[in-house]
């Protein structure tokens, strides 16, 4: 009797939370971002200006989507290619997470949702490219106060509602959609429209169901084997290390091109990546069913990596930048890593509080903020909106407000792109008179050439330099905090 009433009451305080954090994260009002006309904004590799040459007025400009903006430059440029980044956001009424009764993530999920971003990044240059946009970018409409709290007084009685009368969640059962890429008209439609198939299977990989290749329900089981539960918060070094999982896991033969590494200590080794980058990924058979789009082919941005000998890696690398607080020194390191296009990002965040850092301005970052719940979207439908996974409005912040503990993330197609990518990064990473320490190395060789500590746990994971107290082996690769 006991134990049927304290289950009762846990369900009961479930429902409770639930119902608070979807006000919480729904009421959370956006007020527009200024820009300077005057200093370039940098955008994951990408460099706009919004300023005309002759351009002497006034030297600020929001950059909110649906404003009637007469600012000369390419700042529409910047709104669309920001606005096509895939935004993963907190969500309810989702089916249950493994071993738990929450049926969302608001208030804990954060990280995920950031490190599902990045994630998505990569295979957006994978198969898509860096200049690749979307095509309906421009046309979403801004969160202004009115949507947003319309929006979440309806889902609050709606909660409430399903509170008192113990309603069943919606369960999403499907797979992901198959989509037939089609000739029509002439190669530019037929163009855009294959990539808007890459696209809409892409967003799908990240859908809210038990069945998606990197969706949450995925993500969380995998937590567990490393000590993480739902409702648990997850810090960057940990979910580096899911999505690592995630993607070497992914049963799609679609994602059999590309594969995912995560440094050891702060050190990238690179004959671990060059093996990444050869060896062949065990997985179902290429004539299996499939629901992702073909493989890529070489050589062009939306089909660039899969030949048989070779797949994609991306790079993950948990770093921390200072102390308590993120060193000041580090904040140039940081603008010239999101000055690469080959950069998918930054997970990471002010502290307890995580978003994906895409790009600077002068000193303060962009960042897309997954703090914003939205309602389930069933992704098994072949028709299914698009419109809540971009976002129309960026964020900034001062760099001085970024958490030190965060996880970096790069692209590289093929063993000779990784090549490119150490040496530019090596020349990045050169220490100079105030930076004195990198952030992180690159190291010849594997990892096991230097007896490193195989079975860390997950608190290690949270602090990726430090090293197993047993060992007394120790390498240049040794990160030190200013």
């Amino acid at each position: 009797m006991e134990n049927k009433r304290s289950d009762e009451v846990d369900t009961l305080k479930t429902k409770f939370f639930s119902v608070w954090h979807n006000v919480k994260y729904s009421w959370a009002l956006k007020s527009k971002t200024s820009f300077s006309r005057n200093s370039p904004v940098l955008l994951l590799g990408k460099v706009y200006h919004f300023k005309a040459e002759d351009d002497d007025s006034a030297t600020e400009a929001c950059c909110e989507a649906g404003d009637e903006d007469s600012v000369m430059g390419n700042i529409e440029a910047f709104r669309k290619d920001f606005a096509s980044r895939v935004w993963l956001t907190y969500r309810e009424e989702l089916p249950p997470l493994p071993s738990s009764t929450l049926t969302s993530d608001c208030g804990w999920g954060c990280m995920l949702r950031a490190g599902q971003m990045m994630l998505a990044q990569a295979l957006i240059l994978h198969f898509l490219g860096r200049d690749w946009t979307w095509s309906e970018a421009m046309s979403l409409q801004p969160l202004d106060t009115e949507t947003w709290t319309t929006t979440a007084a309806k889902r609050l009685v709606a909660s409430l509602e399903a509170s008192l009368q113990s309603s069943p969640r919606p369960s999403d059962e499907g797979s992901p959609p198959t989509h037939q890429a089609q000739a029509r008209g002439s190669a530019e439609e037929a163009d855009a429209h294959l990539k808007e198939m890459y696209h809409r299977t892409l967003v799908s990989w990240f859908g809210d169901s038990p069945s998606a290749q990197f969706g949450l329900h995925r993500l969380v089981r995998m937590g567990l084997t490393m000590g993480k539960q739902a409702g648990d918060w997850y810090g960057p070094a940990v979910v580096a290390h899911i999505l690592k999982q995630a993607v070497e896991e992914a049963m799609d033969p679609g994602l059999a091109g590309i594969t995912a590494y995560v440094s050891q200590d702060c050190t990238v080794y690179s004959a671990d990546v060059i093996d990444s980058h050869r060896a062949p990924r065990a997985g179902p058979a290429s004539a299996e069913r499939s629901d992702a789009p073909p493989s890529p082919q070489s050589d062009q941005p939306v089909s660039a990596s899969a030949l048989s000998d070779s797949r994609a890696v991306i790079i993950l690398i948990p770093v921390r930048l200072g102390g308590e607080k993120t060193n000041p020194d580090y904040f140039n390191f940081v603008k010239r890593i999101l000055s690469l296009e080959y950069c998918i990002g930054i997970i990471g965040g002010k502290p307890k509080q995580a978003c994906y850092f895409v790009g600077f301005q002068d000193d303060s970052l962009i960042y897309m903020d997954p703090h914003y719940c939205q309602s389930f979207v069933d992704v098994s439908t072949s028709d299914f909106p698009l419109q809540s996974y971009h976002c129309p409005s960026p964020k900034k912040m001062p760099f001085s407000r970024m958490d030190p503990s965060c996880t970096i993330g790069f692209y590289s197609r093929n063993a000779r792109d990784y090549e490119r990518i150490s040496q530019e990064l090596s020349k990045v990473l050169q220490p100079s008179a105030r930076e004195k320490y990198p952030a992180f190395t690159f190291m010849q060789g594997h990892g096991r050439d230097y007896d490193l500590s195989a079975g860390l746990t997950s608190e290690k994971r949270e602090w990726p330099f430090i090293r197993d107290p047993q060992r007394t082996v120790t390498t240049t690769g040794d990160f030190v905090l200013l």
